[in-house]
């Protein structure tokens, strides 16, 4: 009698696939299965400490005098030398703006006078000083761009300032800075100590067209201003106190005096001198010593 044939496949797969819910047990066992042991990550390494700079002492010397913001450039032409004899019959001006390198307003005008003692230098006729033109509005003017200033340069300062608060001309009261004793120039300008304007327009590149007259020459110093990169630290240098000093030179090295710039009989009589700041003094490479300085040149 044939034996009957055994249901059960040899391959237990075959009979877990033949046997009814096989597909919900399996999705129940991936259900609860444990889930996989997390990776390891390491720790991140700590981070390195940010330095902390040392508190800087606090110290007890005054700053230096800031750089203005504005200059009121001016330049006067004369009937002569002498104050007490002569007269004013020019000025000009340019309000002239550092951080922009920028000129804000100018003005020039005439002031009437009889005649020109130096005609031949600034060529100015006295009769033409005294035509019809509204110099009381220049000199209006000229007012509100001083009162707009921070600080009055003049190039040659000493000579220009002691003609304001004579006649017409108002009394100046800001701070003065002379661009030719008090400026120091920058060495590869190749300056001599004591520049003209003409001498600075040249050495920054700028055309000389006209002479001796008030104006122009404020023109020129304001073009070079323009050009000037270092303006600012020239102005807050110049600002410096100065006090006038002797050189302590002989005979025989009197050229080291005169080519820092020291004059001679001027304004002390037989002597070299200048006026310099303190870190100018220390700079120097011969002795100096501090002189009375005439009262003339203290007022003005």
């Amino acid at each position: 009698m044939p034996q009957p044939l055994d249901p059960s496949p040899a391959d237990p797969s075959a009979a877990a696939a033949a046997e009814p819910g096989w597909e919900q047990a399996d999705l129940l066992s991936l259900a609860f299965a444990a889930p996989p042991a997390p990776a390891v990550v390491p720790p991140a390494p700590e981070p390195e400490p940010v330095p902390v700079p040392a508190a800087q002492p606090v110290s007890l010397v005054p700053a230096g005098p800031s750089a203005p913001q504005r200059l009121l450039i001016l330049d006067t032409e004369t009937t002569g030398l002498d104050p007490a004899q002569h007269h004013c019959i020019e000025v000009g001006a340019v309000l002239f703006e550092v951080p922009h390198r920028a000129v804000l307003g100018q003005v020039s005008f005439l002031l009437p006078c009889d005649s020109n003692g130096a005609e031949a230098i600034n060529g100015i006729d006295p009769a033409v000083s005294r035509l019809p033109q509204p110099w009381r509005s220049g000199l209006a003017c000229f007012e509100a761009l001083l009162e707009s200033a921070d600080v009055v340069l003049a190039h040659n300062a000493a000579f220009d300032r002691q003609w304001f608060g004579v006649g017409p001309l108002p009394a100046i009261h800001k701070p003065w800075l002379c661009s030719m004793e008090d400026l120091r120039w920058p060495a590869e300008r190749q300056l001599r100590p004591n520049p003209s304007v003409r001498d600075l327009a040249l050495a920054y590149g700028v055309p000389v067209w006209a002479a001796h007259r008030a104006l122009t020459d404020c023109i020129y110093l304001a073009q070079v201003f323009e050009r000037c990169a270092e303006l600012e630290t020239l102005l807050q240098q110049g600002l410096e106190p100065r006090r006038l000093y002797r050189a302590r030179v002989s005979y025989e090295e009197r050229h080291r005096a005169r080519e820092a710039g020291f004059r001679w009989n001027d304004p002390v009589s037989g002597a070299w001198t200048r006026r310099l700041s303190e870190r100018e003094v220390e700079r120097l490479g011969f002795p100096v010593v501090p002189v009375e300085e005439p009262q003339e040149r203290r007022s003005a």
